[in-house]
């Protein structure tokens, strides 16, 4: 017979054991490849970053894929320099040309490809790019990511944005435009590729790992780590209360 000493050991087993599967699995939640800021301006040129966490505990990874929407073509995608990386950037024949400052362009970036350095495990990495002129015609742009690891294995980061997707793509939001339907930065980003903002020690968030991101990847570590202790701690209880006189059947 079973006592209720030990039937409520068991409930609280189970109930710690499910606390720490739902935390831990924040944890994973937001390490995909992700656009930063998630939100800006449409109609006029930004600048953002392509963040890769490295979801790998024994692989770095060495190559990173960028494929920008091609149903929303832009006319311009300068990147930054990231030292210890190279850089390339793919062109296709537009189906329709833009019109840029009373010019055709017929062939637009497509494709963005960093190769020759190395994410190492439990770090992520930055691709500050130039973007321009963005749509304002449309609520945001998909960009897939293919993520290439030394194990050679490949992560296609493609799946249809959505809050179930395992592999979601990375999405950049188009917010209306503040001023008179240019975006940030406006005419003058035209003339080249807008600079990555500065913080307070003059250092350029673009190059770095910022606040925003950096919390964001903290919340979920730390969300990850409760979930694990919350398991711990209930099967640690659920053990002393079964080895109590008495607890047995």
């Amino acid at each position: 017979m079973t006592t209720p000493l030990v039937r409520r050991a068991r409930v609280a087993l189970g109930c710690a054991v499910a606390a720490g599967a739902v935390l831990a699995m924040a944890a994973p939640a937001s390490a995909h490849v992700t656009i930063d800021p998630r939100e800006v301006p449409g109609g006029g040129y930004a600048t953002v970053n392509v963040k890769v966490p490295n979801e790998r505990d024994d692989a770095s990874t060495v190559a990173v894929e960028l494929h920008l929407d091609p149903e929303h073509p832009l006319a311009s995608v300068q990147p930054q320099a990231v030292p210890g990386w190279e850089v390339e950037v793919e062109t296709a024949e537009l189906d329709e040309p833009l019109e840029v400052h009373g010019s055709q362009v017929t062939e637009a970036p497509s494709k963005i490809i960093w190769t020759g350095g190395e994410i190492s495990p439990g770090t992520f990495q930055q691709f500050p790019l130039s973007v321009g002129r963005l749509p304002a015609d449309v609520d945001q742009l998909v960009l897939k990511a293919i993520q290439t690891y030394d194990s050679d294995e490949v992560v296609r980061w493609i799946d249809e944005p959505t809050d179930d997707a395992e592999y979601p793509a990375a999405t950049l939001t188009l917010t209306a435009s503040a001023d008179d339907g240019h975006g940030h930065g406006g005419d003058d980003a035209a003339e080249g590729a807008a600079a990555p903002e500065a913080d307070g020690d003059g250092t350029a968030a673009a190059s770095g790992v910022t606040a925003e991101s950096s919390a964001s990847d903290t919340t979920a570590r730390v969300l990850g780590g409760l979930g694990l202790a919350a398991g711990v701690a209930g099967a640690v209880v659920a053990f002393l209360a079964l080895r109590r006189p008495g607890a047995g059947s």
